[in-house]
């Protein structure tokens, strides 16, 4: 008998097939938690397709990371998720591996936070608490301005999206560290 599994259910087996690193996985779960964060604060009805993307957006990373978002087209169309998907999880790496435009708040928000919640993951583990739930955005934004902190991270990248959505970049931060709080446990943030 064939279960009938939700869509959140179906990307979360989606991407433990293709992820099996602890960091992508948990990496995964924090962009879908600000996604569904933002999906709210937006006033956006499909909170669930927003977690969605989120959820899947790095799907083929670890496998195929030389053709990330090119490969994700085809996993995530195999498993009959719908083009609108599809779109949004190639626009999260436009101008860096995919020609495909953030266009819909949905992708803008894609794109400008995949990278803000590794900073935010990286400086979590530097905090004496190693806990997301005392950060405050002071904190972050000063490791934000140290290029050599997390050097890997695109902060222009960060920056052009918050211009894409016409948001601040302080309530872009401000709202990530919220979404994340509510997922610290499941994230390992918590703390000791």
């Amino acid at each position: 008998m064939e279960v009938n599994l939700t869509s959140r259910e179906k990307a979360f087996r989606l991407l433990l097939e293709y992820n099996k690193t602890d960091s992508l996985i948990k990496h995964g779960l924090a962009v879908e938690a600000v996604m569904r964060h933002f999906a709210v604060l937006l006033g956006e009805s499909n909170v669930e397709k927003w977690g969605v993307i989120g959820l899947l957006h790095d799907v083929d990373y670890e496998m195929y990371p030389e053709l990330h978002c090119t490969k994700a087209r085809e996993i995530l169309k195999e498993n009959e998720f719908p083009e609108e998907y599809i779109h949004a999880v190639e626009s999260h790496g436009w101008g860096i591996c995919s020609e495909v435009e953030p266009i819909e708040p949905m992708e803008k928000v894609l794109y400008t936070i995949d990278e803000l919640t590794g900073l935010i993951t990286a400086t979590v583990f530097m905090r004496p608490s190693k806990s997301i739930l005392d950060l405050e955005l002071k904190s972050l934004k000063k490791k934000f301005k140290t290029k050599s902190f997390a050097a890997g991270v695109n902060r222009e990248l960060i920056i052009k999206g918050s211009e894409k959505l016409g948001m601040e970049l302080d309530k872009i931060m401000e709202e990530t560290i919220k979404a994340m709080q509510s997922v610290a446990e499941e994230l390992g943030l918590k703390g000791e």
